[in-house]
């Protein structure tokens, strides 16, 4: 039973230092990001959206980052361009991307917004669902 809890507890202790190895770099940096509500957004085909996330560095050191985002999905993919983001110790910054769906996306679709940063990646609970454009609406209408 002595050894089981021990196997145990070295796992335990092995998976622990390793997660934290990961969430931080050898400088001591780490990049957290949040964004602003989560869901499913309706577009249409050449709709334009706006990205908005923000990041903090929850590290203990200054740090830089190469950051961009994209939506990916099966029928269709959207990249952003790359941006660099500078970030002192607990110090926050927004950035901002402008995109459209593309215009021979298809309806019905979806995609997934995904951040990269250095060699990491996070997708997000946002996902694009491309939307017919054209609407039939009855106006008017006889009988006699």
């Amino acid at each position: 039973m002595a050894k089981k809890y021990a196997l145990v507890l070295s796992a335990v202790v092995v998976l622990i230092i390793t997660v934290g190895f990961s969430a931080t770099g050898a400088a001591n940096q780490s990049l957290a990001c949040s964004t602003y509500n989560n869901g499913v957004v309706d577009k249409t085909q050449c709709e334009l959206f706006v990205v908005k996330i923000a990041f903090k560095n929850t590290g203990k050191a200054e740090g830089n980052w190469s950051v961009n985002i994209a939506f990916e999905g099966e029928a269709w993919s959207w990249s952003g361009t790359p941006q660099t983001l500078t970030l002192k110790p607990e110090n926050a910054k927004t950035l901002v991307w402008n995109g459209s769906v593309p215009c021979n996306a298809t309806v019905d679709s979806v995609v997934r917004l995904i951040v990269y940063y250095d060699n990491s990646f996070k997708p997000l609970d946002w996902w694009i669902h491309v939307v017919p454009g054209a609407e039939l609406t009855i106006t008017s209408s006889t009988v006699e």
